[in-house]
C-alpha cells in the first residue's frame, strides 16, 4: 500500500499511451494536483506533435516513440527550446519506462495488443498499475492476474465499468464473490450509435458514423468496437478475470443515458450501483489516488437534468461480437487472445475502407473457427497464437 502523498513526496506516474484519450484525460488530472504527482514518462506510438506537445507541458524525464525517426525529430524539437526530456524509442524503452525504478505509479493505456509487454512489465516491477488496457487480460487473463500475485502489484481498474464494479464491492473481493454474497455483476453499456438498428441496416455503416459515440470520446478503435458491441465482449472477459467471475455472473445491460457505470447484485436483494457524468476522468482519479478520494475536474451530476434512466437487453443477432466473447471467454485458452486479434485486423481494415461493418464478427468467428485453441500459459505462446489469427484474418480479407 502507498503511503498518503504529501508536498515532499509526490508520486511519480508514467503514462503509456498518454496522446489518446486516456493519456490526456490522466494528465489533466495530474495537472490538477502537482503537490501529489509529477510525470516521469510519457509514451506514444507514432504521434509525435500530440507528445512534443505533451513534454513542453508536463516536462517529464522520459518520452518514448515507436521509431527512432520520430525519437530523433522529438529531441531535435525538444532541444531547440531546452527541454531536457530524454528521448528514447522502441518497444525495450517502452518497456524499461514502465518497470523503471523511479517510477511509482503505471497507467496502461496503450489500445490493443501493443499495451500487453509493457504492462506486463509494470506488473512484474511490483508497480500500482492503472489498467486501461482490457486486451492485456484478454490475451493473457491467468498469467497477468497470477503475475499480479506473485509480484504484490497494485491493480486497478480504469475502463469506467470495472472501475465501477470495483467501487461497488468491498476490499479483498477478488475470489471471495460468493463469500461476500455477490450474485451477479451488471455491465453496463450505452448500446453505441447504432442503438435498435437491424442487421440489414448495419450494413450501410460508415467509420464515420460508428466513430460518433453519443456519449463518450474515445479513440476510432475503441469507438467502433462499441459500435459493434466487441468493446463490451472484451469487457466481459476482463471482468471475469478482474472479479474471478464466471461468464453466466455477469450480465450485460444496454443503458443510454450511460450515468450507471455499473453495478453489483448481492444475495440480500440489494443492487449497488455507481453512477457518475460520463467522464473518464473520474475513474482515472479514483485509480491514482486510491484508497482517497480526489478532484478530478469533472462537473457534479444532475439527476434532474437526466431524469431517467433506461435499461434494455443488447441484441446479439444484430451485434453478435458480445456472443462471440462470451464463447471465447467459455472456450478458455488462447481463444480470447485469437479473437481480439481477429478483431483488430478487422477493425484496422474497415477504418481504412477495406471491408464493410458487418463484416468484423464475420471475420472473427471465421478465425475462431480456423484456429485451434492451446493452453495460455506460457506468454510465447499467446504472442504466437495472437500473430497466427492475425495472419489468418489478413488471409480472410484478402479474399
Amino acid at each position: 500500500m502507498f503511503d498518503i502523498a504529501t508536498p515532499n513526496d509526490r508520486k511519480s506516474v508514467t503514462v503509456l499511451g498518454a496522446t489518446g484519450s486516456i493519456g490526456t484525460s490522466t494528465l489533466d488530472v495530474l495537472a490538477r494536483h502537482p503537490e501529489r504527482y509529477r510525470v516521469h514518462a510519457l509514451t506514444a506510438c507514432t504521434r509525435r506533435e500530440a507528445l512534443r506537445d505533451q513534454c513542453l507541458i508536463h516536462h517529464p524525464a522520459v518520452a518514448v516513440l515507436a521509431h527512432e525517426q520520430d525519437a530523433a525529430w522529438l529531441r531535435d524539437e525538444l532541444g531547440r527550446v531546452g527541454v531536457t526530456t530524454e528521448v528514447r524509442s522502441g518497444e525495450h524503452a517502452l518497456q524499461e519506462v514502465a518497470e523503471s525504478s523511479d517510477v511509482d505509479v503505471v497507467m496502461a493505456a496503450i489500445v490493443g495488443a501493443a499495451g500487453l509487454l509493457p504492462t506486463l512489465a509494470a506488473v512484474r516491477a511490483g508497480k500500482r498499475v492503472l489498467l486501461a488496457n482490457k486486451e492485456a487480460l484478454v490475451m493473457s487473463g491467468a498469467l497477468f492476474m497470477d503475475e499480479v500475485a506473485r509480484h504484490d502489484a497494485i491493480l486497478l481498474p480504469i475502463d469506467s465499468e470495472h472501475n465501477a464494479i470495483y467501487q461497488c464491492l468491498p476490499p479483498g473481493h477478488r475470489g471471495r464473490l460468493a463469500e461476500i454474497g455477490v450474485t451477479q455483476l451488471l455491465l453496463t453499456a450505452s448500446g453505441g450509435p447504432f442503438r435498435g438498428w437491424d442487421a440489414a441496416r448495419l450494413t450501410t455503416v460508415t467509420p464515420e458514423q460508428a466513430c460518433a459515440h453519443p456519449n463518450w470520446a474515445m479513440g476510432r478503435k475503441i469507438s467502433v468496437d462499441s459500435a459493434t458491441l466487441m468493446n463490451k465482449g472484451l469487457e466481459l472477459i476482463e471482468a471475469c478475470w478482474l472479479f474471478d467471475a464466471r461468464p453466466e455472473q455477469i450480465q450485460v445491460v444496454v443503458h443510454p443515458q450511460s450515468v450507471i457505470h455499473s453495478m453489483a447484485s448481492y444475495s440480500d436483494g440489494s443492487v449497488l450501483a455507481q453512477l457518475g457524468n460520463p467522464d473518464m476522468r473520474t475513474p482515472i482519479a479514483y485509480g491514482l489516488a486510491w484508497p482517497e478520494r480526489i478532484a478530478a475536474g469533472v462537473e457534479r451530476l444532475d439527476l434532474f437534468s437526466v431524469a431517467r434512466l433506461d435499461f434494455e437487453a443488447p441484441d446479439e443477432v444484430a451485434f453478435p461480437c458480445l456472443r462471440l466473447a462470451r464463447e471465447a471467454m467459455a472456450a478458455g485458452g488462447t481463444a480470447p487472445a485469437l479473437m481480439n486479434a481477429a478483431n483488430e485486423v478487422a477493425v484496422k481494415a474497415f477504418l481504412t475502407g477495406g471491408v464493410g461493418f458487418t463484416r468484423i464478427p464475420e471475420i472473427i468467428e471465421s478465425v475462431l473457427d480456423a484456429c485451434d485453441v492451446k493452453a495460455a500459459d506460457e506468454l510465447d505462446v499467446i504472442l504466437a497464437e495472437d500473430a497466427r489469427a492475425r495472419r489468418v484474418a489478413e488471409r480472410q480479407l484478402a479474399r
